[in-house]
C-alpha cells in the first residue's frame, strides 16, 4: 500500500473523523504461509454448516430485520427472553450502537488499553471521548484504575475479557468489585468474544450476572469459537431496554439470512465446534509454554491467540516473521498478537522466534 498522503476531501467534514485511520486489514498471508493476524478459526467449516448456509438461497429477499429465529434459539439456550437478545452483524456492530445509545459530545467512553483496536476508533464516531486506562504490568485490566476513571461525564464502560490482544483474563472477583463500584445507571458491557476458549476457572463469566446487574451487557459472537467470521454475525443479552436503544441505532437488515442460517447450524453442531475450541486452546497452551522456555515473556493466554510484548522492535519482528511465511497482527510500539492457527504453523512460528528471543521485550510473564 502506497504511504503518500491522502488527498484532502473535497467536502467539509467532520475533523476528528477526518484525522481517524480508516481500517486496514492486515496482509494476506503468502501462497504457502499461514494467516495468524485475526484470530480466525483455521479449522474448515463443518459441511453441516456449510450446507445450511448454501441452503439459505433466497438472495432476492430481504432477510428477517430482527433475526427472530436466532434470537428465539439463544433466548432458549440462556434463559431469557426474546427481547433480552440482540443480533447484529458480529459483536463489534453491536457495541457500536451501544455507544451511539449511551454516549455522544462531552460524553465519556471507558475502557482499558491496549484493548480491542476498535474501541476508540467507535467512540469518536459517536462524537465522544475516550477514556483509556493503561493495563497492568502483566497486561491485564487494572480494575482499581478503572473505576477511578469514572467520572460524571461516564457514559459507558467496557470490559474485555479475553482481553484482545493481551489474552489475559478478567477474574469473577475483580468483575463484581468492579461491578459494585461503578454507578448502577452506568451501562457496563463485557465484551466476551473468546469466552469459549477459555479454560481458567476464575474467569469471569457474564451470563449469570445478567439478572443481578440491569445496567450489565454481555456481547458474543459466533466469528471465533464457531467458525463464522466471514459470515458476520454476533449477540447480546442483556435488559430490553437498553438492548431496545441498541436496536434503534442498528443499520436495518444488516444481518443476512445467511449469517443465521450458520448460525443456527452452528448451535446445532455445538459439540463438535467446541471439542475443535479444546483442540486450539491445548495448543494454545502448548506454544505459550514453548515461548516461555525460550524465553519469552508471554502473558496467560486465555483467547485464540498470544502476545508477544516486543516493544519498540515490533514492527522488525512483524517483518521478519512475514518473510517466513507467517502473517501477524502488530501493534508498535508495543508488540505483536499471534492467532493460534494450523498446527504446522506452530513449528515455524517457534523456529522463527527461538532466533529473535534475545531482542528486548517489555512486561512480565505472569
Amino acid at each position: 500500500m502506497s504511504d503518500a498522503p491522502v488527498p484532502a476531501a473535497p467536502v467539509r467534514l467532520r475533523p476528528e473523523i477526518a484525522a481517524l485511520p480508516a481500517y486496514r486489514q492486515g496482509r494476506p498471508a503468502p501462497a504457502a504461509g499461514y494467516k495468524l493476524s485475526s484470530n480466525e478459526n483455521p479449522f474448515d467449516p463443518l459441511p453441516g454448516v456449510v450446507g445450511a448456509v448454501t441452503a439459505a438461497a433466497e438472495f432476492n429477499r430481504y432477510p428477517d430485520a430482527t433475526a427472530l429465529a436466532l434470537r428465539e434459539a439463544l433466548a432458549a439456550r440462556f434463559g431469557r427472553s426474546v427481547d433480552e437478545v440482540h443480533v447484529g452483524a458480529g459483536s463489534v456492530a453491536l457495541l457500536s450502537q451501544l455507544i451511539l445509545a449511551t454516549s455522544g459530545p462531552g460524553d465519556e467512553v471507558v475502557y482499558s488499553w491496549r484493548s480491542f483496536e476498535a474501541y476508540p476508533g467507535l467512540v469518536t464516531v459517536a462524537g465522544a471521548t475516550s477514556r483509556m486506562v493503561p493495563n497492568r504490568a502483566d497486561a491485564g485490566h487494572d480494575i482499581d484504575a478503572l473505576i477511578a476513571a469514572v467520572t460524571d461525564a461516564t457514559r459507558m464502560l467496557i470490559v474485555c475479557s479475553p482481553n484482545n490482544p493481551t489474552g489475559t483474563i478478567v477474574t469473577a472477583d475483580e468483575f463484581e468489585r468492579l461491578m459494585a463500584a461503578v454507578p448502577s445507571d452506568l451501562l457496563v458491557v463485557l465484551d466476551e468474544a473468546y469466552a469459549e476458549f477459555v479454560t481458567d476457572p476464575d474467569a469471569v463469566t457474564g451470563l449469570p450476572l445478567l439478572d443481578r446487574y440491569p445496567n450489565l451487557v454481555v456481547l458474543r459472537t459466533f466469528s471465533k469459537a464457531y467458525g463464522l467470521a466471514g459470515l458476520r454475525v454476533g449477540y447480546a443479552l442483556g435488559g430490553a431496554s437498553v438492548l431496545d436503544a441498541a436496536r434503534s441505532t442498528a443499520i436495518p437488515l444488516s444481518v443476512t439470512g445467511q449469517s443465521v442460517a450458520g448460525a443456527l447450524a452452528s448451535l446445532e453442531a455445538e459439540e463438535a465446534l467446541l471439542e475443535r475450541v479444546r483442540h486450539i486452546a491445548v495448543r494454545r497452551d502448548a506454544l505459550r509454554a514453548a515461548l516461555l522456555a525460550q524465553g519469552w515473556q508471554v502473558p496467560v493466554a486465555q483467547g485464540n491467540f498470544v502476545w508477544l510484548p516486543t516493544g519498540e522492535r515490533t514492527a522488525e519482528v512483524a517483518e521478519r516473521l512475514f518473510d517466513a511465511g507467517l502473517v501477524t497482527r502488530a501493534f508498535p510500539p508495543e508488540g505483536i498478537r499471534v492467532s493460534i492457527g494450523e498446527e504446522e504453523s506452530v513449528d515455524k512460528l517457534l523456529a522463527v522466534l527461538d532466533e529473535l528471543v534475545g531482542m528486548p521485550q517489555e512486561g512480565p510473564s505472569t
